[in-house]
């Protein structure tokens, strides 16, 4: 579709964009009027989320806080579990399933399994199911809650994705936006994220001029740096992206996540030759799919001798679910990803969120208790 095309389609659908508009205005307004009650806690809970549609690296950013907060205090995280097939409360183990818990939340207790790793479709019963273990829960991360206002978080983080710049889209379906880009102002902290390397001091700036920031919040640049290739099946011998770039005639991408361009940028590394199987946001992939994939793998060896098949972590918890053959197996490979903090701030950030959760534990002669 040229951009004429689109250009129309979004005019045919303002009204609608408009109406839509309109019944998050009297939400949200019935929220902030108390008619709505948010649920307060006694316990430091943070919110991370986003209100575009799509990618912007939320789970990177929650895995983030949960290794700042890890070490110092018993952390639980607490997500709906996006496409599980479950609908109550669970507490994820070693032995869960992604149709269980969901992906998200699975890759979450595999990188740290001594986090409590939880799902609920209603979050205010799974705050007060946590808040009953013992040894009790010192911080809770609301993971995708930035419309969930039926929680009243004591710290929000908000992201933005630095290509899609929230003052400059609109509302669904006209555009990505979940609710207007003025409500960035119930967030303590913004995070604009998948930014380039280098930010410089006057686009800096241009953000914050842009975003009209009030008093009290703070504005910090992040970017994604890959890790290491981690093998998708345990059983297969673990290669690093030397050994493909090396050797590796192409490469074959196969996600189902919502933005997959940081995937395609990291396959660029290793190989101009790419192929791509793609599969919609958090597909739970069949032995169907398996098949696809494994045709398409043997039709890339007749034209290359070695070939990478890269995924993400988070498709990854999905595809061990299955076992295909040992040879797609040894090459199948998930690249791990890393917040990484520009400008120097990653000191401040790391402080603050430090400072809150200190400052309003259930031990801390601060903490004003339920709101």
């Amino acid at each position: 579709m040229n951009i004429s095309n689109r250009y129309k389609w979004r005019l045919l659908l303002v009204p609608f964009s408009w109406l839509y508009g309109l019944v998050v205005w009297i939400r949200n307004s019935l929220y902030d009027g108390g008619v709505i009650q948010s649920t307060g806690f006694n316990i430091p809970i943070i919110s991370v989320g986003n209100i575009t549609v799509g990618g912007t690296g939320k789970t990177p950013h929650v895995e983030y806080l949960a290794g700042l907060l890890n070490e110092d205090f018993k952390v639980a995280t607490l997500s709906r579990g996006y496409r599980r097939k479950t609908r109550d409360f669970r507490i994820a183990s070693a032995g869960s399933t992604t149709r269980e818990i969901g992906d998200e939340p699975m890759q979450i207790k595999q990188r740290f399994p001594e986090v409590t790793v939880a799902v609920d479709r209603k979050r205010v019963n799974g705050v007060k199911m946590l808040m009953k273990l013992t040894p009790p829960m010192e911080v809770i991360l609301l993971d995708d809650a930035y419309q969930h206002r039926a929680i009243k978080p004591g710290f929000s983080i908000l992201l933005i994705d630095h290509g899609r710049p929230i003052d400059q889209d609109h509302l669904l379906p006209a555009g990505m936006l979940r609710e207007p880009a003025c409500n960035r102002h119930r967030a303590n902290i913004i995070l604009v994220t998948r930014s380039p390397e280098r930010v410089k001091p006057i686009e800096r700036r241009e953000f914050v001029n842009r975003l009209g920031l009030s008093i009290g919040q703070h504005l910090y640049f992040t970017t994604i740096r890959y890790g290491a290739l981690i093998p998708v099946f345990r059983d297969a011998p673990r290669r690093d992206s030397e050994f493909f770039k090396e050797r590796a005639g192409g490469v074959l991408i196969v996600t189902g996540i919502a933005n997959p361009r940081p995937i395609r940028q990291f396959a660029r590394s290793i190989s101009t030759n790419i192929s791509e199987i793609t599969f919609p946001d958090h597909h739970h992939y069949t032995r169907r799919d398996i098949t696809k994939i494994t045709r398409k793998y043997n039709e890339l060896k007749n034209k290359w001798q070695e070939i990478l098949v890269l995924t993400t972590e988070k498709d990854a918890m999905r595809f061990r679910e299955h076992a295909p053959g040992k040879e797609l197996r040894d090459v199948f490979h998930a690249i791990r990803i890393q917040v990484h903090f520009l400008n120097d701030d990653k000191d401040e950030f790391d402080q603050q969120i430090r400072n809150y959760v200190n400052s309003n534990k259930r031990s801390s002669i601060l903490h004003q208790g339920k709101d």
